[in-house]
C-alpha cells in the first residue's frame, strides 16, 4: 500500500511542475500578479526575461517527466525508480533555487514549497532509504 501512495505522490508532484511550466511561459498565472521566474538571481541577467522564462519552462517539463517516470517506476516495481527520483528531485531543487528572485516574499509561487518537498524526498530516499520496497 505504501508503494502505491508514494508512487502516486511522486507522479502528482511531477504534474505540479507543469503548473510552473504554465506560469513561466505565461499560459496562465498561478497567482494574480505573479511574475515568476522574472528576476531570477542567476538567469535573468544572463538570458534576459524571455530567455529565462523559456528555459525554466522547458526544465519544468523535464522535471515533471522525471517525477512521473520515477513514480511510475515505483508503482510498476521497477528497480531503477530510486535513481530516477533522486536525480529528478536534485534537478528540481536546483531549478527552483536558480529561478528564485532572491527575495523572501511569495516563496510559495516561486517553488519554495516544491523545494521543501524535493529536500524531503531526497532525505527520505537517500538518508532513510524509505520507502523500503520488496523488489
Amino acid at each position: 500500500m505504501i508503494r502505491v501512495v508514494c508512487g502516486v505522490f511522486l507522479v502528482l508532484h511531477g504534474l505540479v511542475h507543469l503548473l510552473y511550466f504554465g506560469q513561466s511561459t505565461r499560459l496562465f498565472e498561478l497567482q494574480a500578479g505573479t511574475l515568476w521566474p522574472d528576476g531570477s538571481w542567476a538567469l535573468s541577467k544572463l538570458l534576459g526575461e524571455n530567455g529565462t522564462r523559456m528555459l525554466i519552462g522547458v526544465l519544468c517539463v523535464l522535471a515533471a517527466a522525471g517525477f512521473v517516470a520515477g513514480g511510475a517506476g515505483m508503482l510498476f516495481r521497477q528497480s531503477w525508480w530510486r535513481v530516477a527520483v533522486v536525480a529528478t528531485a536534485g534537478f528540481s531543487a536546483v531549478l527552483y533555487m536558480l529561478s528564485w528572485n532572491g527575495r523572501a516574499q511569495h516563496l510559495d509561487v516561486q517553488g519554495g514549497i516544491g523545494l521543501l518537498i524535493d529536500v524531503a524526498i531526497l532525505t527520505a530516499v537517500l538518508v532513510f532509504r524509505w520507502p523500503q520496497t520488496d523488489f
